[in-house]
């Protein structure tokens, strides 16, 4: 199922260059090269869980999380607000790797209904095996960004204990 996606992959890049609906909180990201310093890009989900964002892969290390993790860093393109200084902006942000635990847990479950379709079919048939081998990271805001304060109407959850 996974190839599939992958040979879906021009359509969506072209999709999100058109601003087709339908791809809500699929973006670009770009690494640098862990080897060659050329900026990698892939495109990923951005995942939210509580007041925080996130990204991965189901199937373990690939490049772009060696990249990633090596680097500290990714930049996000387009940036959700409030991560950008507006919806749509490209933002650098520090990322930390998830060790397994109820805020990792908590991610993943996330992937099986913030993940469009087909992806979200993936999730739901290899929850085990991502429970076991996914890389997940969470997004480290720029320190410009203030979240709400918890007391706020429509201020978001934390992640659970």
């Amino acid at each position: 199922m996974y190839r599939v996606i992958r040979l879906l992959d021009p359509l969506v890049r072209s999709a999100l260059a058109l601003g087709l609906p339908g791809l809500d909180g699929i973006v670009r990201i770009a690494t640098p090269g862990r080897r060659s310093g050329r900026t990698r890009r892939t495109l990923v989900t951005l995942l939210r869980v509580g007041d925080r964002w996130y990204v991965g892969h189901p199937n373990g290390h690939t490049g772009w999380t060696r990249n990633a993790e090596a680097a500290g860093g990714i930049d996000v393109d387009p940036a959700p607000a409030p991560i950008g200084a507006a919806a749509g902006d490209r933002a650098t942000v520090g990322v930390t790797r998830l060790p397994p635990g109820p805020e990792r847990t908590a991610v993943i479950e996330a992937t099986r209904t913030q993940q469009p379709f087909p992806g979200n079919l993936v999730y739901r048939a290899a929850h085990r095996h991502i429970l076991a081998v996914g890389v997940y990271f969470r997004l480290e805001l720029p320190s410009s960004y203030a979240p709400p304060p918890p007391d706020e109407p429509g201020a978001p959850s934390g992640i659970p204990a």
